[in-house]
């Protein structure tokens, strides 16, 4: 049976914090009328999220990357400009740099407040955000195997995406604090394999019927089938910081996508690993981010970062062109020579202190470092 070609549109979703420009903290709740005035700009593209001091947007159905990053551009800028009408401003960072979670007010909103009652304060820690990509894949079992596929890859994505080096105040010695963080959660992490799209909803099934979960939005792991839309959404990264990073990460998993479409199509399968070996890799990569090496499992070898991304290149370029993409997905080749988002937090707090700053002036820096390129959608 002939599969139908995916249509590969792609989507994508972001969480922002929401700082008060004067104290660079996060506010504890959002002032009456922001989200109305968000609303009415953005119309059905912006909602709020559990924690009252986060905002969520959501691009349209795209037909490509470059689309898909005027959107979010759109997205953001309105974000900027109704908060500062406030005296805030949005930061996409996967956690604030020295904000207290305890602080923190959930939205008093019945989906909410069943998360709440069901996870209790496993949830109220959750003060990360993420960026979400969604990408068509129609065929249901198609998005089933390719999602056991692409899983060997979501690491290279977490490493180019991360964002959280502190957490309340501290250092924590990883890039990615929020994949921490976010593990404390039921149904996180990397997925089971299954074989079809009727396995896939026999075990979601189990947990319906239990009444464990109501459905399978329930389903929080790095990458799953979205039980929204006929997408595979991709979760494991941070948000980055740079609108321009996002677009990479967006570019290669699409890009990752159609290639193990293509290979499909001539009968070859990307060989699948235990989720031990993953787990690793993933590790890694909230560790160290970009500047460390990840284990090639064919070669059981550690290979440094930017050598592995050359040769994820040299595997999706084809497809990168086909699907209009090239220049985002190439901008890994940046990422890795500046750093990512965490690597330039803890680079802004380094010079703040080595000019004699305390260490919360230094986050203060930091704060307003990420306001700036959060900002900076040109």
């Amino acid at each position: 049976m002939t599969t139908l070609r995916p249509t590969f549109t792609i989507g994508i979703e972001e969480e922002y914090l929401i700082v008060d420009r004067e104290t660079r903290n996060l506010v504890q709740d959002l002032p009456e009328g922001l989200m109305r005035a968000c609303e009415e700009i953005l119309q059905g593209q912006v909602s709020p999220e559990f924690l009252r001091s986060q905002i969520e947007v959501g691009t349209k159905v795209c037909a490509n990357v470059p689309e898909a990053r005027g959107d979010l551009a759109r997205l953001r800028s309105a974000i900027v400009d109704v908060t500062a009408d406030y005296g805030l401003a949005p930061i996409s960072s996967s956690t604030h740099p020295f904000a207290i979670w305890g602080d923190q007010l959930h939205t008093d909103q019945e989906r909410y407040n069943i998360l709440a009652k069901a996870l209790g304060g496993v949830v109220r820690r959750l003060l990360i955000c993420g960026m979400h990509v969604h990408v068509g894949i129609e065929d249901e079992d198609l998005r089933i195997d390719l999602m056991n596929q692409v899983l060997y890859f979501m690491p290279h994505l977490l490493a180019m995406s991360t964002s959280s080096p502190f957490w309340q105040g501290t250092n924590t010695g990883l890039k990615s604090y929020r994949t921490s963080v976010f593990r404390a959660v039921p149904r996180t992490g990397i997925p089971d394999e299954f074989g079809s799209w009727a396995d896939y909803q026999r075990h979601v099934r189990v947990l319906v019927d239990s009444g464990v979960i109501e459905d399978a939005t329930k389903l929080w792991w790095d990458l799953r089938p979205s039980a929204r839309y006929p997408t595979l959404e991709m979760r494991a990264t941070d948000i980055c910081t740079s609108i321009d990073d996002a677009m990479a990460v967006a570019a290669m998993y699409q890009s990752l996508l159609y290639m193990l479409y293509q290979s499909r199509i001539h009968n070859q399968r990307w060989r699948l690993y235990s989720r031990m070996l993953l787990s690793e890799n993933t590790w890694r990569a909230q560790r160290y981010g970009v500047e460390e090496s990840l284990i090639d499992f064919g070669r059981s070898a550690l290979v440094p970062y930017d050598e592995l991304m050359e040769e994820l290149i040299e595997l999706v370029t084809t497809g990168a062109e086909e699907l209009g993409c090239t220049d985002e997905m190439l901008h890994v080749r940046t990422i890795i020579k500046r750093g990512t988002s965490a690597d330039r937090q803890l680079s802004v707090f380094a010079e703040a202190t080595s000019a004699g700053a305390s260490d919360e002036e230094a986050l203060i820096e930091v704060v307003d470092w990420l306001i700036g390129e959060t900002a900076n959608v040109g």
